[in-house]
C-alpha cells in the first residue's frame, strides 16, 4: 500500500466483504486506529482493507455511480487518515468512517447541477402509490428506474432514505451523520418516500 497521503487509491485491492461497518469493530480496530494515529501505515491500511468494501457500497448507493463512489471513499480515507488524532473510539471505526463518507458524498450530491423537478415524472393514480421504492431493487430495469427516481431528491433526501431503507439505520444515526435533526430526517425519508412512489409509479 502506498502512503495514505498520496491519491492512489487505497480501496484498490480491498476485500469484498459486505458485511456492516460495525461488523468486528470493536478493540481490534481501536487499537489499529491508535497505531495509525502514530504513523503505522500499515495499521491504516489494514482499516481501509478492512471497511473500504461496505463503504464504497454506502458511497454508490448515494451517488449512483462506481467511480464518484470510489473517488468518494477514497477522499473519505484521506480525510480520516489526517483526522486520526480526533478519534477517540466512542464509536466504531466503521462507523466513524460511515459519517466521514456520507458527508463526502452529501457535498458531492449538493455540487450537482439541479435536477428536473419531480412533477415532470408526471401524476400518478393513488393505487399506484401502493409500490414500495425500498422493495424496487431486483432487476436490471428497476435499479435504473430507482437510480433516476433517487436523482429527484434533495442531497439530504437521498441520503436520509438510503441510510433508513437501504442500510437500516436508525434516526439517531442519520441525523447526527447528515448534520439535522431527529425531526428532520423522518420528515426527509417521509418526504423521499413519498416522491419515490410517485416518480417510480408514473415511470411503470
Amino acid at each position: 500500500m502506498q502512503r495514505p497521503d498520496e491519491r492512489s487509491s487505497p480501496v484498490a485491492g480491498a476485500s469484498s466483504s459486505t458485511a456492516p461497518p460495525d461488523a468486528g469493530a470493536g478493540t481490534d480496530d481501536t487499537l489499529l486506529a491508535v497505531r495509525a494515529a502514530e504513523g503505522d501505515e500499515d495499521a491504516f491500511a489494514a482499516l481501509v482493507q478492512c471497511h473500504a468494501p461496505v463503504l464504497i457500497r454506502l458511497a454508490t448507493r448515494l451517488l449512483g455511480t462506481p467511480a464518484e463512489a470510489e473517488d468518494a471513499v477514497q477522499d473519505a480515507f484521506l480525510s480520516a487518515w489526517r483526522r486520526l488524532p480526533e478519534f477517540h473510539g466512542q464509536a466504531s471505526f466503521g462507523t466513524w468512517m460511515y459519517r466521514i463518507v456520507t458527508n463526502r458524498c452529501l457535498n458531492v450530491l449538493r455540487a450537482r447541477r439541479p435536477v428536473a423537478p419531480l412533477e415532470a415524472a408526471g401524476e400518478v393514480a393513488a393505487a399506484e402509490h401502493a409500490t414500495s421504492p425500498a422493495r424496487i431493487t431486483e432487476g436490471r430495469d428497476a435499479v435504473r428506474e430507482l437510480r433516476e427516481a433517487l436523482g429527484l431528491l434533495s442531497a439530504e433526501q437521498r441520503a436520509c432514505w438510503v441510510l433508513r431503507e437501504l442500510d437500516g439505520r436508525s434516526y439517531e444515526f442519520i441525523a447526527e451523520a447528515v448534520g439535522i435533526s431527529q425531526e428532520a430526517v423522518r420528515a426527509r425519508v417521509f418526504r423521499a418516500r413519498r416522491c419515490l412512489t410517485q416518480a417510480l409509479g408514473a415511470w411503470r
